[in-house]
């Protein structure tokens, strides 16, 4: 399968788009079969298993089911397909590699994704993600992840889009309609504030109803409007002190009543507690083997056939499921479909080259022709690239793996393997750079591997850290002594450039000794290419960082992660008393200086933006001038902040633009800024105050131009 004939570009053309089918006719055929359905019909499709025999847990798999995520039965008499689903937003997973030979194209991180500020790479990437995961049989992939970087040690926080409720919100939301474009449910995800591994199921996330609003629930709001999600997965944490799959205002109130969603809601694995939790909002309880009873089975039946819980409240939730099926298209299960692995893989490729930030380059590169001896250290670099671990784990197209066990129990043990893909750096770059003499070293010995760099005109070391699902950092430091080994390398060899593949910042005591950084994150099967092309000026890079680097761990609000070490299920609280002011509005409100600050990205061009206008109608519409004013092609990312309102001192990105230009080229760009950006939460709704209002245009959080002032008459509206 992995030379195959169908290309993206076919399928997209094959495949019943989400326009083609109205809501009404999705709407009314919804309700049309639910109504013919018997009680345990209707029942039936509120729960689902993970086709899986684990040990030690009984569970019914229907012969020939392929191991996947999730799997819902059908209805035959009245032509409901099944569900089966599928992890997740960096491409389809094959679970521990249980279906033998199958792979997918792993694309690059989220935090890369996001580095790139690029809806429509954001869109592309979900498009690719869903055709694959159609074309393998599946109807619904579990992607979306957006929660929020509240903490730079967050295990998860690789697979999601930043700090910035606009930027996650809106990027997530192309990727959803990218992935709904080819026929197939995308969630949006964990529904809300699960913003930490350390015990996620037990973590009570304390905020304030206007911080909440403001922060999270606004950038779930944007990826909702923009790419309407066929349902929504609640996470494992408590939020204000009631689980999120049973919070009745999370799910109720907020999200079906006051922002009117129609699609369903669906739990995280493992994730229920009690039957209870249908009256608070959840439509389907998945992975139901996980939890301590078949909740929306028998129990559901029982409570129904009583009169407890009303059947208007079961036929709800299952028209929400099949109005979400058929709105996207399904009306039958997918047939296996051949896929054209090497189209997606370039899809890959170019993600990879629009994401990897240039933090540091004091002209060491792109590399200089001159470098004919270059030694490469570390990072497995001569095999692949690190990837994240957990339930987004992609088994790549490309070649064979290289797995690093950490130890541990059962799927603990699993889910914290190291993966290494395909696809090394240092073949890319001895292919790129033919002339020159390159070796390897692979720095498990700083003293040898510093010794090998005194007698090279330049060093490279590649330094990784692993994330995943299920734990956090203990800290932000590099693992296993590589800030040492860099040290020992720079005094070696003052020519050092430091390539990071890593899903979160990290520390670096050896930056003034470093000429050159580079953050590739994680940066999928195609990123050996990708980090050779940026090295050696192939490829400009273009990537802003999505997240805040700390210059340590005491600027943040939790110096110690809540509950870290502590035995599992122990209840903790989390409280985010920093509220709104996540990341970079935090940095903005104390006055501390970052090591790198949100936004920041470096390019081998210069850039030039013009003055800024600005004017207050029923939004606030913001103009200028962006100009590449060096000698290379390259794509900027001016960004834009309300800075100032009514003298008070704040700062929130309202708007931002990724412009592709050639030397000496220019081009005019207007936003309308969301009004929401502008307002606060009060009172049960949005309140802007009105007044004076400054902007300013920049090319970071901290690096910004003059602002510009604009009175914003004064309003308030529900959502």
């Amino acid at each position: 399968m992995r030379f195959a004939l169908l290309t993206l570009s076919c399928l997209l053309a094959s495949q019943p788009l989400t326009a083609q089918n109205s809501q009404e006719d999705a709407d009314a055929k919804a309700a049309r079969l639910e109504a013919q359905m018997t009680d345990a019909e209707r029942i039936g499709l509120l729960s689902g298993i993970v086709p899986i025999a684990f040990p030690g847990i009984e569970v019914v798999i229907p012969e020939g089911m392929p191991a996947t995520a999730g799997y819902v039965p059908g209805i035959p008499r009245l032509g409901v397909p099944p569900q089966l689903a599928t992890d997740a937003s960096l491409g389809v997973s094959n679970p521990f590699q249980l279906r033998k030979g199958d792979v997918a194209t792993a694309m690059p991180s989220g935090l890369l994704l996001a580095s790139s500020f690029d809806p429509a790479m954001a869109e592309r990437i979900g498009a690719t993600v869903g055709a694959e995961a159609r074309a393998k049989g599946f109807n619904i992939l579990l992607g979306g992840g957006m929660n929020l970087a509240r903490d730079p040690r967050y295990g998860r926080n690789f697979e999601y889009l930043g700090e910035d409720p606009l930027l996650a919100g809106t990027l997530v939301g192309h990727a959803i309609r990218g992935t709904q474009s080819q026929g197939v449910v995308s969630t949006v995800k964990h529904f809300a504030l699960n913003g930490q591994e350390t015990l996620r199921h037990t973590a009570d996330s304390v905020i304030a109803e206007s911080a909440l609003r403001e922060s999270e629930l606004l950038g779930f709001q944007i990826g909702i409007e923009i790419g309407r999600p066929g349902a929504v997965m609640c996470a494992y944490n408590l939020v204000n002190g009631h689980k999120a799959c049973g919070n009745d205002y999370l799910l109720n109130r907020v999200l079906k009543d006051e922002w009117k969603y129609k699609g369903w809601v669906m739990s995280d694995w493992g994730a229920v507690d009690d039957v209870s939790y249908i009256k608070s909002g959840l439509d389907q309880q998945m992975g139901y083997q996980l939890d301590k009873q078949h909740w929306f089975g028998q129990p559901l039946a029982n409570l129904v056939a009583k009169g407890d819980i009303p059947k208007s409240r079961v036929s709800d939730a299952v028209r929400r499921i099949l109005r979400s099926l058929f709105t996207v298209g399904i009306a039958a299960p997918y047939k296996p479909q051949p896929i054209d692995y090497k189209a997606h893989a370039q899809v890959a490729l170019d993600a990879a080259r629009g994401g990897i930030v240039l933090l540091k380059n004091d002209g060491i590169l792109p590399l200089a022709a001159k470098a004919r001896t270059i030694l490469v250290v570390g990072g497995n670099a001569d095999f692949g690239v690190l990837s994240g671990g957990g339930s987004s784990q992609v088994t790549p197209s490309n070649g064979a793996l290289r797995i690093i066990e950490q130890g541990g129990d059962g799927l603990v043990a699993l889910f914290s393997r190291q993966i290494y893909m395909a696809g090394a750096p240092l073949d890319a770059l001895r292919r790129a750079l033919p002339d020159a003499t390159i070796r390897f070293q692979n720095g498990y010995s700083a003293e040898a591997a510093a010794a090998y760099a005194a007698r090279a005109d330049m060093v490279i070391v590649f330094a990784t850290k692993w994330e995943g699902e299920g734990v956090d950092s203990g800290s932000l430091t590099l693992p296993q002594g590589q800030d040492q080994l860099i040290t020992a390398l720079a005094d070696a060899n003052p020519n050092l450039v430091v390539v990071l593949e890593t899903g979160n910042p990290v520390t670096m005591p050896w930056l003034d000794k470093a000429r050159g950084v580079v953050q590739a994150w994680y940066p999928g099967q195609e990123g050996g290419k990708a980090i050779a092309d940026v090295l050696t000026g192939k490829v400009n890079p273009s990537g802003r960082l999505p997240i805040t680097y700390p210059a340590s761990i005491d600027q943040y609000p939790r110096i110690a992660l809540p509950g870290l070490g502590l035995p599992d299920r122990t209840p903790v609280k989390v409280p985010y008393d920093e509220g709104a002011d996540v990341g970079y509005r935090g940095f903005a409100k104390s006055g501390e200086t970052p090591l790198f600050s949100f936004g920041h990205g470096m390019s081998y061009t210069s850039f030039s933006h013009g003055p800024l206008s600005a004017r207050a109608g029923a939004s606030v519409r913001l103009r200028f001038t962006v100009r590449n004013v060096g000698g290379r092609a390259g794509a900027d990312v001016p960004q834009l902040y309300l800075v100032e309102r009514n003298g008070e001192k704040l700062e929130r990105l309202v708007g931002f633009r990724k412009v592709a230009l050639q030397p000496g080229e220019s081009r005019q760009v207007t936003l309308d800024v969301d009004n929401r950006l502008l307002a606060d939460w009060k009172d049960g709704g949005w309140s802007i105050a009105g007044g004076r209002y400054s902007f300013a245009l920049g090319e970071s959080a901290a690096k910004l131009g003059k602002p510009v002032i604009v009175r914003v008459p004064a309003t308030a509206w529900k959502d």
